[in-house]
């Protein structure tokens, strides 16, 4: 419709025989909802504008695609506060975007995902927009943006999408989430709470999506993003005096660095929680975490979040690195380069493309270094397995890894004089390597 006339023209009859609303249907809008507002004459008679009639022809297509009348209305009263013109972003003659009665919560995240791989960045929008008005924003938070967004990364692994494709979707989760948070209302709970990415960890959606649910459970949070300096959280510690810092950590080597970064706010007496994909994917290395785990998903982490600014448990006791593991991992710095030298001289005798040869000993000499000053090698065997998988996605020549890696243990163990736990950590990745491939 084009028509924005404001102007009160018409009286009910016209608006009546105009949208085919019944009269006790159109009053109780008024009432009890204030949708549409009409002017009255001084004898108290309603008069009506187009526009009055363009918002009732709208909320009874709202209507038409499942909403109920307050969902509808909510609906109008977000989109406005959004400085959004409802009747421009919906119009009544458009293909609803919901057109199913009971629409699940599968298929709002599967037509956002579609709209954001159409890189169709207002279709997105508008299906938040109508999910918001259907579901609680925690709802829509957890199963809409952040399980969309993992499925997106998984598809990217699978090589599906395409890197600008996730990152389109990236974008778009943060600036959501971020008008999320300037939307809600102030804390109403004591305490603060600081969330950081370490230092080096540039996935920060996780962090931002729980600042949202912390803010909405009422809780005073300081949020600084991704790839935090220790210096600058020292800095804002020292500053904010929080109750609690939250770091989450979505690789090994970035595990790593939240290790440093929660043994240094130890030494400060700042309680630290911590989650992320690593510690998921291998519980062992939590026992070596001077911090409380706050679980393996949002939802868990919020709950021992309340648990933790209310009760103040005592920290779980803490294993350390065994000192072999400290020594080893001064000798593998110095020897590090030319560990890789020999692994490359080896490979590219053997014809394998450098590209192939400068990312694996990037990914493994960083797997390795993170694990040993995490105390625990284990999580090394994961870390290649999902290399395996990226290489088989990519169309990559997935038998060269063996290989490899078997080049990479005989310079271990050259340039480390002799067998060390790096070298039984890659003897035991190659035998489930000969098995997978």
């Amino acid at each position: 419709m084009e028509s924005r006339e404001k102007t009160p023209t018409f009286n009910i009859r016209v608006v009546l025989q105009e949208t085919g609303i019944k009269p006790h249907t159109l009053r109780a809008w008024e009432r009890r909802y204030g949708l549409p507002q009409p002017e009255r004459t001084s004898g108290g008679h309603r008069l009506y504008s187009q526009h009055d009639i363009e918002i009732i022809k709208w909320l009874m297509a709202r209507q038409d695609e499942g909403l109920s009348i307050s969902r509808a209305v909510d609906l109008w009263f977000t989109l406005e506060d959004e400085g959004e013109d409802p009747l421009a972003t919906y119009h009544a003659e458009e293909q609803p975007i919901f057109s199913e009665a009971g629409i699940t919560l599968t298929k709002v995240r599967d037509q956002w995902i579609s709209k954001c791989l159409d890189f169709d960045e207002a279709g997105a929008e508008s299906v938040l927009v109508q999910a918001f008005a259907l579901y609680p924003i925690k709802t829509v938070c957890l199963e809409v943006l952040l399980a969309g967004a993992a499925h997106i990364g998984e598809l990217w692994h699978q090589n599906k999408v395409t890197v600008q494709q996730e990152h389109f979707v990236s974008a778009l989760v943060s600036k959501r989430l971020n008008a999320l948070l300037a939307a809600l209302p102030g804390p109403n709970r004591s305490g603060r709470i600081l969330l950081a990415a370490p230092p080096n960890e540039v996935h920060d959606i996780p962090l931002l999506l729980l600042t949202v649910l912390l803010r909405y459970s009422g809780f005073k949070v300081v949020h600084l993003g991704a790839n935090v300096p220790v210096v600058d959280l020292e800095s804002t510690v020292d500053f904010i005096k929080p109750d609690l810092v939250v770091l989450g950590a979505q690789r090994l080597a970035t595990a790593s660095t939240l290790f440093d970064v929660a043994k240094f706010l130890q030494q400060k007496n700042v309680r630290v929680g911590y989650g992320g994909r690593p510690f998921n994917q291998n519980p062992s290395l939590r026992q070596h975490i001077p911090a409380y785990f706050l679980g393996d998903n949002l939802e868990l982490g919020v709950q021992n979040i309340l648990q933790i600014m209310t009760f103040n448990p005592p920290l779980p006791e803490v294993k350390p690195a065994p000192d072999t593991y400290k020594l080893l991992l001064s000798r593998y710095r110095l020897q590090r380069s030319y560990i890789n030298l020999d692994a490359w001289q080896t490979l590219a005798d053997e014809g394998i493309q450098q590209s192939f040869i400068f990312a694996a000993n990037e990914g493994l000499s960083e797997a390795i270094e993170a694990a040993l000053n995490l105390g625990d090698l284990s999580p090394v065997n994961n870390e290649i397995l999902w290399a395996l998988q990226l290489i088989q996605n990519h169309d990559m020549p997935e038998d060269w890894l063996p290989g490899y890696l078997d080049a990479y243990r005989q310079a271990v163990d050259k340039h480390l004089k002799g067998s060390s736990p790096i070298s039984h950590c890659l003897e035991q990745v190659i035998e489930d390597l000969q098995e997978t491939v």
